[in-house]
């Protein structure tokens, strides 16, 4: 075993707290040590992981330990070592094995024991003895929680240990010591009575003990009678136990030098499991169903340890209103720590009985019990694989940096986001675009569909032509946008937002099916592939490929580009000429190098979102989901203008209508500061000259901000609150005066984008 770098010496069947101890090595520098995994004073980082009881595993020759001292620095998320002893390419993560039982014992002592026997044979109706599976921390099954379904989570040397009992949990986890509070209790050379016993044992010199409470068994000791004062160190600055001092019945104070203190203070029931398992019928034998026992009040010294809240911790926050345990837990963290309230919710129930007369009960146990691994954690969960586009190897190729988006990889930037947004505002530039939701709708019933869907007219729309929409769902809120494109009398093209489509394309088949409708649905979001080719040179790069005639704007044609059969969308998301060009997605890489390549003498260079957001910004264009909110309607987002009331029915109508004529209480406005672009969701503050309110009202938050080159001064969306029926004028965001301003910022006629 290696302890802090150098070789330690154990012996057959010692656990790494017994070993340390042996050697005079305390793990955290002190505290009462139990032996037993319910107190936070041997913990340790064990082969790279922290926060280890080192009671609870077996010191061997491979076995790397290092100290994880009170007053030294937090151990790391994660060894260096460990990563490197994994490999890079070792991705395996924990293993989970699954175990369906009739009945979960946890804790095989003697109530444990007799409990797994009785579950054993209670034959059921069905004839069979029931499946009963035991779990004990002492045998390496260390239960972390207990979750609905219910399953019992246990953490073992091979992995995670995922246990599915059909009829019952039995709770049998015994009961724990309680840990003592005065000042000095982080002292080391403070023990529990079964440590002390179980130390000896072990050949642990304890040297001259003093027992306060009930005396360990077997061990020869000196008891202090009397109530319990203060632990006293060597020396001033001393961390090791000298003496104990207690107060006997006369009031008068003894003192009594040692070199180890035995604490028997009495059981606490380790309950933390029942506590988590009741709501599932859970049940408690033995001493794990013990009433709580109190100590009694603390009056000085460190409460919990985990966390180092002290009695005086607990007057500040109690003086300053929290007078609930589960919000002086909250306002102190004690209880939040390793242990989880075992050591230090005895005292502090019976510190705040001791204030208000009341006992309240200990806070709602949560799993995990014990501290985990972020591996350990996530084990047998399952990341669905984020999507690529097929021109996720020629971004990476050119160097973008790919960021997860919308559920998609997609290039944040190739190197010059700056460059990327002048060569769309001056130039020419590509875009991926395939991300977009794509979905074929056709069939008798299409255009009755569409039109229960949308709040537009969907008859009128010619084909050829392209007509922006909104889609909302019962009470009126914005799920998406997109477009609606109509390529014959019963074939349309729909367009979602890449992280809407999921959500839009059950949202469509499911009132498909609910209007018992005659229609076809494909999606065609990874089959089809689009890239957006914009800016004032876009149709002098597509004629250099080839294309013909091109449509005008917000129509859409087939057409073929560089040999590759498209269909072409012209619009505008960045406010320039923009054409999509949907293609097979098959057929994506060899557009995108035609395109780089037709478009060298013009320019041309790629984009990504950082340039395109700040593009879409300019121009006022939503994001669904970023500048939109759950209960976000059309007319709070400006969009009233893209709901048509007068139509006789579309999803959403009725709440529409009603909540029209509720006065407005909020608007996604337009803003601009100058200077830098404040944080996104900083808050929008209502100015002092508004109304002679105070300095500083809260007005509402930014959702979108960028600095615009073209204008030279930030812009932003931003929410915020109608003030007396109005918008307020004069705003405040990031200690800035803010304007609020029409949208669009750019070219609020649109000129350039339908050039």
């Amino acid at each position: 075993m290696i302890l802090d770098g150098q070789p330690l010496e154990f012996r057959p069947g010692d656990t790494v707290l017994v070993a340390m101890l042996r050697a005079g090595r305390h793990p955290t520098g002190g505290g009462c040590l139990c032996l037993a995994g319910d107190c936070p004073h041997c913990l340790a980082i064990v082969d790279g992981v922290a926060y280890v009881r080192t009671c609870q595993v077996q010191a061997l020759d491979a076995t790397v330990v290092i100290r994880q001292l009170r007053d030294g620095p937090l151990p790391p998320l994660e060894s260096r070592d460990r990563d490197a002893d994994a490999g890079a390419g070792d991705a395996t993560g924990v293993p989970v094995h699954h175990r369906h039982c009739d009945v979960v014992v946890i804790g095989q002592g003697e109530a444990g024991r007799a409990a797994a026997a009785e579950a054993r044979a209670a034959v059921g109706a069905e004839g069979r003895t029931p499946d009963v599976v035991t779990l004990d921390a002492r045998d390496g099954q260390d239960v972390i929680g207990i979750y609905p379904g219910p399953l019992v989570v246990a953490r073992t040397s091979g992995g995670m240990l995922h246990v599915m009992p059909r009829r019952e949990i039995v709770v049998a986890t015994g009961a724990a010591e309680i840990q003592p509070v005065a000042p000095g209790n982080l002292l080391a050379g403070l023990v529990t009575a079964r440590a002390a016993t179980a130390l000896a044992a072990a050949g642990v010199a304890l040297g001259r003990v003093v027992a306060i409470g009930t005396p360990p068994d077997g061990l020869d000791v000196t008891v202090a009678d009397g109530t319990l004062v203060r632990f006293e160190p060597h020396g001033p600055s001393g961390s090791r136990i000298a003496a104990v001092v207690v107060r006997d019945a006369a009031g008068a104070e003894r003192r009594h030098a040692c070199d180890t203190v035995s604490i028997g203070l009495g059981l606490t029931p380790r309950d933390g499991l029942l506590r988590m398992g009741r709501a599932f019928g859970a049940r408690a034998v033995g001493d794990a169903a013990l009433d709580h026992t109190l100590p009694p009040c603390p009056a000085a010294g460190t409460v919990c340890p985990c966390s180092a809240v002290t009695v005086e911790d607990l007057d500040s926050v109690h003086g300053r209103g929290f007078c609930e345990l589960d919000l002086v837990k909250r306002a102190t963290l004690a209880g939040t720590g390793p242990c989880q309230g075992a050591a230090c919710v005895p005292h502090i129930r019976a510190w705040l009985a001791s204030r208000g007369g009341v006992l309240q009960p200990p806070f709602t146990a949560r799993p995990v019990a014990k501290p985990v691994t972020l591996g350990e954690a996530a084990a047998g969960a399952h990341h669905h694989p984020t999507p690529r586009t097929a021109l996720d190897a020629e971004h990476r190729r050119l160097g973008a940096r790919m960021e997860r988006l919308g559920g998609w990889w997609r290039p944040w930037h190739y190197g010059d986001p700056r460059a990327e947004y002048d060569a769309v505002r001056h130039g020419v530039s590509i875009a991926d675009v395939g991300t977009l939701g794509k979905m074929r709708v056709s069939g008798p019933d299409a255009v009755a569909l569409l039109e229960h869907l949308y709040p537009v007219p969907i008859a009128s729309l010619a084909a050829g032509r392209s007509r922006y929409v909104v889609l909302l769902d019962e009470r009126g809120y914005v799920l998406d946008d997109g477009l609606v494109c109509r390529e014959a009398e019963t074939r349309f093209t729909l367009t979602f937002t890449s992280g809407g489509a999921t959500l839009a394309e059950l949202w469509v088949r499911d009132w498909a099916d609910a209007l018992g409708t005659d229609v076809r649905l494909l999606n065609q979001t990874m089959s089809r592939g689009a890239i957006n080719v914009t800016g004032p040179r876009a149709g002098a790069l597509l004629a250099r490929a080839g294309a013909g005639a091109l449509p005008g704007f917000m129509r859409h044609a087939p057409a073929r580009i560089a040999g590759v059969a498209c269909h072409v969308y012209r619009l505008s998301f960045t406010g320039e000429p923009s054409y999509e060009l949907h293609h097979d997605a098959g057929d994506s890489v060899a557009l995108w190098r035609a395109l780089l390549d037709a478009g060298a003498p013009e320019g041309v260079r790629p984009h990504g979102l950082q340039a395109l957001l700040a593009l879409r910004l300019e121009k006022g264009h939503i994001v669904v989901g970023q500048d939109t909110d759950f209960d976000s309607t059309p007319r709070r987002l400006g969009l009233d203008w893209a709901v048509r009331t007068d139509k006789p029915a579309f999803v959403g109508r009725d709440a529409v209508i009603r909540t029209n004529r509720v006065p407005l209480d909020r608007q996604l406005v337009g803003l601009e500061v100058e200077g830098e672009a404040p944080p996104e969701g900083a808050v929008i503050w209502r100015a002092s000259n508004d109304g002679g309110d105070p300095p500083r009202a809260y007005a509402g938050y930014v959702t979108s901000s960028a600095h615009s080159p073209v204008l030279g001064r930030s812009v932003m969306l931003g929410w915020v609150r109608l003030h007396d029926g109005a918008l307020p004028d004069a705003l405040v965001v990031d200690g800035r005066s803010a304007r609020r301003v029409a949208t669009p910022f750019y070219d609020p006629g649109g000129d350039r984008a339908r050039a």
